[in-house]
């Protein structure tokens, strides 16, 4: 089989920027974002034919991204103030921004997780199903998954509140674990009841100082 799949990101690219920088991203069409050690094997034959397919650098399982989610990614250089040597801290500051962004938008009960990954063979096939440093969490369903990428010239934070239920994810799947469903009944948009999307995303370009905003159409 061959496993060459288009990266996400350009991210040569993206090392050399050297200015903080917060990426807004929108798609046109759905796709599945592999982690960067995942193969395309998961995928039934069928279902790599029905949805773009796209590798991410990063930990973490694989995501369905769908249009309208609200994804937000923040490129940190070494030489900021904001950046940390520590994984678990850059992660659990960007949870605090959303955690932010969203209770000013009025929703509620929201907490970071601050401890270490929690896996099993859902969520080491899909992020959504798992819990990570900085994740976002209301009554115990995720809200926001995040995933981190370390290089020498910085760290790059992507995170995503999606705008629809994952569940499509089981068509595409060839071996889906017992009980994946169950495990990602996130929350979307429409579940936490936010009215403007907008705002939530002007706050989390805001969020920290300072920022360069870049908006993405990516997968169109």
């Amino acid at each position: 089989m061959n496993d060459e799949v288009e990266q996400l990101y350009d991210y040569d690219e993206l090392r050399r920027i050297d200015e903080p920088t917060v990426f807004v991203v929108h798609v046109r069409r759905s796709a599945v974002v592999l982690g960067s050690r995942q193969l395309t094997s998961v995928l039934k034959s069928n279902g790599r034919e029905l949805v773009g397919v796209r590798r991410r650098r990063g930990g973490g399982g694989l995501v369905l991204l769908q249009p309208g989610d609200l994804w937000v990614d923040w490129w940190i250089p070494v030489r900021d103030p904001r950046w940390s040597p520590d994984l678990g801290t850059s992660s659990i500051r960007a949870g605090q921004w959303w955690c932010d962004a969203l209770t000013e938008e009025g929703v509620g009960g929201l907490n970071v997780h601050g401890g270490h990954v929690e896996a099993g063979s859902a969520a080491d096939l899909v992020c959504f199903a798992g819990r990570g440093p900085g994740e976002v969490f209301r009554d115990e369903r995720k809200v926001v998954g995040i995933t981190q990428w370390r290089v020498r010239e910085g760290a790059f934070v992507s995170t995503v509140l999606p705008g629809s239920p994952s569940g499509p994810l089981l068509d595409l799947l060839d071996a889906p674990p017992v009980g994946l469903l169950a495990a990602m009944n996130h929350h979307t948009i429409s579940t936490l009841a936010i009215q403007d999307v907008e705002a939530v995303e002007s706050r989390l370009v805001a969020a920290g100082g300072a920022w360069r905003r870049r908006d993405l159409l990516l997968l169109s």
